[in-house]
């Protein structure tokens, strides 16, 4: 299955930053909303450059794009759960009304084509047990050409982060 769908690191090109980059990306990681300014006056340059840099790294791909964190329990989705789920056939076609189907569920958050004994890892969250096993009968079973669905329950969080640069 993997190489019936592409991913989207795949069919990018790498993009070279150079070390006033990787700054600002540093810095907007740990504060998006942080000004120009703010960034200007830590990296040392004038807003101008910064803001043009800023400007490229958002053109070029290397910020997909900007987003609040939310904690899932204060949201009422504090059940995570890691999905595994294999297909029956294993086509191209199948693969792609798959991920049509993964991406009108909410409760899935983020999907990965992976190798081994199962085609997609999901993540899952929903606000109970009642609310999960909702979600699984009545959302992810009725996907056709499901072949076999594991569940694996988190039972706490111990890190979360995003890619560091």
């Amino acid at each position: 299955m993997a190489k019936a769908v592409q991913t989207e690191q795949s069919t990018k090109t790498e993009v070279m930053l150079d070390k006033t980059d990787l700054s600002i990306l540093r810095l907007l990681q740990q504060n998006a909303r942080m000004t120009v300014k703010e960034i200007a006056e830590k990296v040392h340059l004038s807003t101008t450059p910064v803001h043009e840099r800023i400007k490229w790294l958002e053109q070029s791909g290397v910020i997909k794009q900007y987003t609040a964190v939310v904690n899932h329990a204060k949201v009422k989705k504090g059940l995570m759960v890691i999905v595994y789920v294999s297909l029956k056939a294993h086509s191209k076609t199948a693969g792609a009304r798959f991920i049509k189907h993964i991406h009108e569920l909410d409760e899935v958050i983020e999907c990965y084509n992976i190798s081994g004994e199962f085609d997609f890892m999901l993540k899952v969250v929903a606000e109970n047990m009642d609310d999960y096993y909702n979600f699984h009968v009545n959302k992810l079973s009725q996907s056709e050409n499901i072949g076999n669905v594991q569940s694996v329950f988190v039972m706490g969080v111990l890190k979360e982060t995003q890619v560091r640069v």
